[in-house]
């Protein structure tokens, strides 16, 4: 089985670098590191350290894997971290992120997983350990690290029921990589039950590291600034929306009876749909104004009804500046996002009906009176009205919400002394 799909990457491979040099035209990181991906690479260092090697694909995980660098790099000195991604947003995220580290972080794209790609990646940098945030799972990149003899840990791992299910339709091609794969965190029981379904051996209930996040003073401040430009006026944010969700967030705004000055905050979880979602907004008649617009200093105008932030790595700052936050890709049957930065920040949180691959955190944070479901957009309107005119109901909501992430946290000490064997 696996032979087949090494063949099907091989094949797919032409059409897959297409792809990739059409989304460059939105997104110039997509033309760029081409070589890593292709699983080539400079001259390695004679003086390089010990490896320990952490993939992270995209902005989420790259943000979820902030307390886990830290605490690694802290636990093993003499090593370096070499962090993968799949996507350039991803990799701006973690060079943001992890500059602090210098010369003890370096960044590849994840080769594509044809065999001899991961292969090479794995002769280049010798890592002792492959660790794949949350549900990561290639067959033949855990194929090689198995022939290598590197050990490869899921951490922070989540596997919904759909995911299961989708799984098993592949049938022995997973099922050996999961025989594959030395050590398992995952973030729930139900979580660890599911993946044992799939025939990992060692598994072990740690937490979310998410919650462990620590928000950083620098996004505090650009937070507290953007507040200072919009002023009083208070602000309903929509966060990481994704596609479909602006147009029926917009429309249900238009029915809402919010108060006459609040200001509505969009924020794409994709920046290559930042001038989309500007064109939704200027035809519904609405007045809008950019993030990237705002230099030190600038307000937002009393005019503007809507503002779209345009800008990357930037979330805990939006999070920061509003009074009330709803978390996308809950709307249509897309999973949801990450709740946890909202509440550790102290705000409430509104979320749709569609929040599968977080389910139990979801649940949790909506039992502790953190987080409230909104059936709909018109549901999330209504919310979002009645809290920003109710300021002891928001108030009393975000200290929920901050008690509740707070319980949380220890998922990161945990992982690491699931690891620790592994490393000696």
């Amino acid at each position: 089985m696996r032979l087949l799909y090494t063949l099907a990457w091989w094949l797919a491979l032409p059409l897959v670098l297409a792809r990739l040099w059409l989304r460059g035209r939105q997104e110039p990181g997509y033309r760029q590191h081409w070589g890593e991906r292709l699983g080539f690479y400079g001259r390695q260092p004679a003086s390089a350290t010990d490896t320990i090697w952490l993939h992270a694909v995209s902005v989420g995980e790259t943000r979820a894997a902030e307390p886990l660098v830290d605490a690694l790099l802290a636990a093993w000195p003499d090593c370096r971290i070499v962090l993968t991604h799949m996507t350039p947003t991803g990799r701006a995220t973690g060079k943001s992120l992890f500059a602090k580290h210098g010369a003890r972080l370096v960044q590849s794209y994840l080769p594509y997983d044809t065999g001899a790609m991961p292969a090479r990646f794995i002769r280049h940098f010798t890592p002792r350990i492959c660790i794949l945030m949350e549900t990561e799972v290639w067959p033949n990149l855990i194929h090689q690290c198995n022939r290598y003899k590197v050990p490869v840990v899921l951490a922070n791992a989540r596997l919904s029921q759909r995911s299961l299910g989708k799984a098993q339709r592949l049938g022995k091609l997973i099922a050996d990589a999961a025989r594959g794969i030395t050590l398992v965190a995952a973030q729930t029981q139900d979580d660890a039950d599911r993946v044992r379904q799939l025939g990992v051996r060692d598994v072990v209930v740690t937490g979310s590291i998410k919650f462990d996040v620590v928000v950083p003073e620098a996004a505090l401040a650009t937070g507290a600034a953007l507040r200072s430009a919009i002023g009083q006026r208070p602000v309903l944010l929509c966060a990481s929306t994704r596609e479909g969700e602006e147009q029926l967030i917009l429309d249900a705004y238009a029915r809402a009876s919010l108060p006459a000055n609040a200001l509505l905050v969009i924020v794409p979880r994709h920046p290559q749909r930042f001038d989309e979602v500007e064109k939704l907004i200027a035809a519904q008649g609405l007045a809008v104004q950019r993030r990237s617009s705002l230099v030190q200093d600038d307000a937002v105008t009393a005019g503007t009804q809507v503002l779209l932030g345009d800008s990357m790595g930037e979330m805990f700052a939006y999070y920061a500046a509003c009074d009330c936050a709803f978390v996308g890709g809950s709307l249509l049957p897309l999973g949801g996002q990450n709740l946890i930065e909202p509440a550790a920040l102290g705000k409430p949180v509104l979320i749709g009906p569609h929040t599968f691959n977080f389910a139990l955190v979801t649940e949790q944070a909506i039992a502790a009176g953190g987080a409230a479901l909104v059936a709909d957009a018109d549901a999330l309107m209504a919310q979002g009205a009645a809290l920003l005119q109710d300021p002891a109901r928001l108030s009393s909501m975000g200290q929920r919400a901050l008690a509740f992430a707070n319980q949380h946290r220890g998922a990161t000490p945990r992982t690491i002394a699931a690891i620790q064997p592994l490393l000696r």
